[in-house]
């Protein structure tokens, strides 16, 4: 294993500990899973993205278990199917068995099912949490009239809120919406939703010596969003990582932040 690792920069959840940078394993076999999200964890990530819906949480299981970490050093989120309502208890129970653990520490509904807030899922993952199969929980494509509809109805509000995000889509409104009511903003897609040929990222780049995509990864950081990049390629998976210890100027941040407008 690596001496050093990304396990901060962090953002609180009531407690517990959630790393900025996290790496995603969408469109990544469970045949590929073990020895791609090993490599992440051997580079230093300690924060796994994965979902009933990408299928290979059993090869991530085994990626963790063959780590050699510590159950308390990987944070692991995974992701309910909104084609799974009703079946809420026995997707967490079938998400754990091939993950190899007790709980997660974050698991999230990751779509409204058929497109609605629907408390009564939320009601039964907030169960699941109560009943220490996931540590915290949350929501991912999800509005904030939605959110605020989970929460009429159960007291509980989701503690993430993981949306497609990039400087390109970034939405001030979005973010003072989730800070208000206490949700982590997680972004996925950074790269498919941005311009990594921008002249504004290219500029920033070559000022620290770095590739516009792990600008994007550095702006995320610096908003305190957090960022999980996705790549099945050692070179890639490293240099995506980097990212997270460029430290950008408030003028660069603020300037990445209007290639929205």
């Amino acid at each position: 294993m690596t001496s050093s690792s990304y396990a901060e920069p962090a953002v609180d959840l009531d407690g517990h500990r959630m790393p900025l940078l996290g790496f995603g394993t969408w469109q990544i076999s469970d045949a590929d899973a073990a020895e791609v999200t090993g490599t992440a964890l051997e580079l230093g990530y300690r924060h796994i993205d994965t979902a009933t819906g990408y299928g290979n949480e059993a090869g991530i299981g085994r990626a963790l278990a063959a780590s050699g970490l510590a159950r308390d050093e990987v944070f692991v989120t995974t992701k309910l199917p909104p084609e799974n309502a009703g079946r809420e208890r026995q997707t967490i129970e079938e998400s754990l068995a091939k993950l190899g653990l007790d709980s997660v520490d974050l698991w999230l509904v990751h779509w409204p099912p058929n497109k609605q807030a629907s408390p009564e899922v939320w009601a039964e993952v907030v169960r699941a949490q109560s009943d220490g199969l996931a540590t915290r929980i949350g929501v991912s494509n999800y509005s904030l009239e939605q959110i605020d509809e989970l929460t009429r109805a159960t007291g509980v509000t989701p503690a993430v809120n993981q949306i497609r995000w990039s400087p390109s889509i970034y939405d001030a409104a979005t973010v003072a919406g989730l800070s208000e009511r206490g949700v982590v903003l997680e972004g996925y897609s950074p790269f498919k939703a941005s311009d990594l040929d921008d002249p504004t990222l290219r500029e920033v780049a070559e000022a620290h010596d770095a590739t516009p995509a792990q600008v994007v990864v550095a702006w995320h950081i610096a908003h305190q969003f957090v960022v999980i990049p996705k790549s099945s390629r050692r070179e890639r998976i490293e240099s995506n990582a980097a990212g997270a210890r460029i430290e950008l100027t408030p003028e660069e941040v603020s300037r990445i932040d209007g290639l929205a407008s």
